[in-house]
């Protein structure tokens, strides 16, 4: 709201962005009553806003009329216009897709973006994580606020019901979430008959708007105990009255929608209780049974960016360039992927120059043949991924031959592609010393392409390569051609391991 405020006063639009009606509504609330008194003119757009009104604002954005609109994806819609938006704020963010993202960006190039959501997906957690984004964590709970007790448990209609009516009897209120809207009904059936002490309504995004705001505006009002709905709940609504939780069938919800839908209780100093029910005669998915167990372990305040983690873990970071919102990145495997990434930040934050200093560039080799630790060799994928690990970090030639008895020690024989693959490792460091990015050889020799077309030692290589007229040349376009016999791998290897050696040592005599 500060930030909104500051681009309001400073002339510019602001964008509030939100995935629910109901939050929609309750946000245009407060905004409303925090800014009473000053210049600031604010509009909502959404289902609940009639055809008319909403037609209104539209011409009203555009023209620059309104300084901050509060709207769900409605806001993304093609006859948007803005006249001159400053500052987009994305609520829940996990709840917007990335074509939705990809609108939000394409409303104006320079606009500030501010994403809010105590639980993040894998890839927008990823891109904080790699300084792709930048990334502010408020951990600090409010004061006197008390953590959620969190039960996952069997459905048990006596506990149910015992959960209900103590919260009914401190004069508090309760939310029943269903998956599905076909759940409501038999959920309606079992509060009438079970907990007749009760009064309940039911809300779900299929209810014509007047009908939902009349049903929320009971609830907000304390008229309603228990507001039996599906999930559109989830998303930030602030009833501090309301503090008993009730999910039916939470094995159906993910991570990150537990944990939102467990923080819409506890929003006050009275101790919240969540009860996550699962089928009592049905055994549960190994994922289902790993998301229920991280959420009742992380009962801590706080815990969504721990939540967000641990959602990562089970799910996977996704794709930074494509639409795969979660995903393992297979192809490459993670640590590889995750140091690739860090140097495109590296290289785009600070230029070239920071990435070369701490000599975290990689040399491009190509040999023509299988470098690698095949599965047959290494069948366990951690061992391997943890050996490729251990690969990317050795230093000299010894580093490489106390590794290369190691594995011979626990797994036998080296087979011809881990052979290569250690050569290859011992190239890649005489490269980085002769400053050779790129090598490619084949049965009648190599090419050497050199790091920004330069080498330490100029002087040094011209006269070596005038020693060797027919077997060294270099090309118009600066890259050096050595002319060789190498029919095999093997003699691939070697004959481009000693030609980068004595590469190395001009370059560092420089």
């Amino acid at each position: 709201m500060r930030a909104a405020f500051v681009a309001a006063m400073s002339g510019l639009q602001v964008a509030v962005v939100v995935p629910t009606t109901l939050l929609a509504r309750q946000h245009t609330r407060v905004f409303i009553d925090r800014f009473s008194g000053f210049p600031v003119k604010i509009r909502q757009l959404s289902r609940f806003v009639d055809a008319k009104e909403a037609k209104e604002t539209k011409a009203a954005m555009a023209a620059g009329d309104i300084d901050i609109v509060i709207g769900t994806h409605a806001l993304l819609a093609k006859g948007i216009a803005f006249r001159n938006l400053g500052l987009v704020v994305v609520d829940e963010e996990q709840h917007f897709g990335v074509a939705h993202k990809e609108r939000l960006k394409a409303l104006k190039a320079d606009v500030h973006v501010l994403t809010l959501t105590a639980t993040p997906i894998p890839r927008t957690l990823q891109l904080a994580l790699t300084g792709v984004r930048d990334l502010s964590l408020i951990a600090p709970p409010p004061i006197d606020r008390l953590a959620v007790r969190t039960f996952v448990t069997p459905f048990d209609p006596l506990v149910i019901r015992e959960a209900l009516l103590r919260e009914h009897y401190r004069g508090g209120q309760s939310f029943y979430v269903c998956p599905r809207i076909k759940d409501l009904r038999e959920t309606e059936e079992f509060l009438r008959d079970a907990v007749p002490e009760v009064k309940f309504a039911v809300g779900h995004g299929q209810m014509p708007a007047h009908h939902l705001e009349d049903v929320m505006t009971s609830f907000y009002e304390g008229r309603i105990d228990v507001l039996v709905s599906t999930n559109i709940v989830e998303s930030g609504l602030d009833i501090p009255a309301a503090n008993t939780l009730i999910v039916h069938r939470a094995d159906r919800f993910g991570l990150s929608q537990l944990y939102q839908l467990r923080g819409r209780i506890g929003r006050a100093k009275q101790r919240a209780y969540a009860y996550l029910t699962t089928p009592a005669n049905q055994k549960l998915t190994e994922t289902a049974e790993r998301r229920l167990q991280v959420l009742q372990s992380l009962d801590q305040l706080g815990a969504g960016f721990s939540v967000a983690s641990h959602d990562m873990d089970i799910r996977g970071a996704g794709n930074l360039l494509g639409e795969e919102q979660s995903g393992h990145v297979r192809e490459v495997g993670i640590e590889l992927y995750q140091e690739m990434l860090e140097e495109a930040v590296a290289s785009l934050r600070e230029g070239d120059a920071a990435t070369e200093a701490a000599e975290q560039w990689s040399p491009q080799i190509n040999i023509g043949t299988s470098v690698l630790i095949p599965e047959e060799y290494v069948g366990d994928l951690n061992v391997r991924m943890a050996l490729y690990r251990r690969l990317a970090t050795l230093e000299d030639r010894a580093d490489i031959d106390r590794f290369a008895a190691e594995l011979i020690d626990r797994f036998g024989a080296l087979p011809e592609e881990v052979q290569h693959l250690l050569e290859i490792v011992a190239i890649k460091h005489l490269c980085r010393a002769a400053m050779v990015e790129k090598i490619e050889a084949g049965p009648k020799g190599a090419t050497l392409t050199f790091r920004n077309q330069s080498f330490p030692n100029p002087g040094a290589l011209v006269r070596l390569i005038h020693a060797h007229p027919s077997v060294m040349k270099v090309r118009p376009d600066q890259k050096v051609v050595v002319s060789r016999d190498w029919p095999s791998p093997e003699s691939r290897l070697k004959g481009a391991r000693a030609v980068l050696s004595q590469l190395a040592d001009l370059a560092e005599a420089a």
